[in-house]
């Protein structure tokens, strides 16, 4: 067993962490190889250092799916893809006015942060203006932030994104650079860098995460975490895959709740100051075990997800109040 893997070696990771130190791949190993009855002691020390940043504030995030199921992508966990034989809703970028009805649901859902998202490798100009149009009335009338995912963009649409008032651009890393080709091949793991590092340079924050489960090694998630840590992403999100038929990772397996709380203690570990989000598949991969995902993350999406349903709003409610945690309201 890995001489760190003991309770008493939790505190120093957690103090490490805080002292703005990167771990060893040694123990980000003895984290996600850990025993289960170290899960406890685990997301006490991953709390230290949320808690540090974040005190018991939680983030709320909601999703539009703005444009569905007309991606030439192929990328193997996505229902939208042009690979997928999955039955999903199948439109063009919806117009102003359903984009603005989703901004005013996110608020009576607590959202701070209300995300557009439009399947493709990138948006056409229509599609740009479309978005930027609808972005400036909600800057104007609701007090929201606005996290934009478009798929890699052009410095000329970076800019009227930003000009626009796009607070946060999401483009995921999704998994480690070796394990990308298995997972798709109609763009590149450095086009995902390159257009997180551009919308830094037009003054957006960045927001960029991974999927779990898609058969990387302990490995690889903690070369995903350090890529994150360089990349200095604002926020974080950590899917678990949530293997969807017609797919072709459908039959994938899911990650087990226990190890899930590994992966969301150890990004704690690595990222400690950034926005570490639960996000899609939690509640197929986490289940009954969700509130101690809190202890370690520090933002949650509320509803549903692209193509795939998410948790009731008032059970989210609830369980972020059982927890004696508090909903921060309007943040980014």
């Amino acid at each position: 067993m890995n001489n760190l893997s003991t309770c008493k070696e939790w505190p120093l990771l957690a103090q490490k962490a805080l002292n703005g130190e990167r771990l060893t791949e040694e123990e980000g190993l003895a984290v996600l190889e850990a025993s289960d009855d170290e899960v406890l002691p685990l997301l006490q020390a991953a709390f230290q250092v949320r808690k540090h940043y974040y005190g018991k504030k939680v983030k709320l995030n909601m999703i539009i799916n703005a444009k569905s199921g007309l991606c030439p992508e192929d990328c193997g966990y996505c229902s939208q893809s042009i690979v997928s034989t999955a039955p999903v809703n199948k439109y063009t970028l919806l117009d102003k006015d359903t984009l603005l009805a989703g901004a005013r649901e996110a608020m009576t859902r607590k959202a701070g942060t209300y995300c557009i998202v439009a399947a493709g490798k990138g948006p056409t100009d229509k599609e740009l203006a479309q978005v930027v149009d609808a972005v400036k009335e909600i800057r104007e009338t609701m007090p929201l932030k606005i996290c934009a995912c478009l798929g890699i963009l052009k410095d000329e649409q970076a800019q009227r994104l930003a000009e626009a008032g796009v607070h946060r651009y999401n483009h995921n890393l999704n998994t480690s650079k070796a394990n990308y080709p298995s997972i798709t091949t109609t763009h590149t793991y450095d086009q995902r860098v390159e257009t997180v590092e551009k919308v830094k340079t037009y003054g957006m924050s960045p927001c960029s995460g991974v999927i779990i489960g898609m058969g990387e090694t302990n490995q690889e998630i903690i070369e995903m975490a350090y890529a994150l840590r360089e990349l200095d992403s604002d926020s974080i999100p950590i899917n678990f895959l949530n293997a969807i038929p017609g797919t072709p990772l459908e039959h994938a397996g899911r990650t087990p709740a226990m190890k899930a709380l590994k992966v969301l203690a150890l990004f704690r570990f690595i990222c400690p100051s950034k926005e570490i989000r639960v996000a899609g598949g939690r509640e197929v991969n986490l289940r009954t075990l969700q509130p101690m995902s809190l202890y370690a993350a520090n933002s949650l999406f509320v509803g549903d997800y692209l193509t795939t349903a998410g948790q009731s709003i008032g059970v989210d409610h609830q369980m972020i109040e059982d927890l004696g945690f508090e909903i921060e309201l309007n943040a980014l």
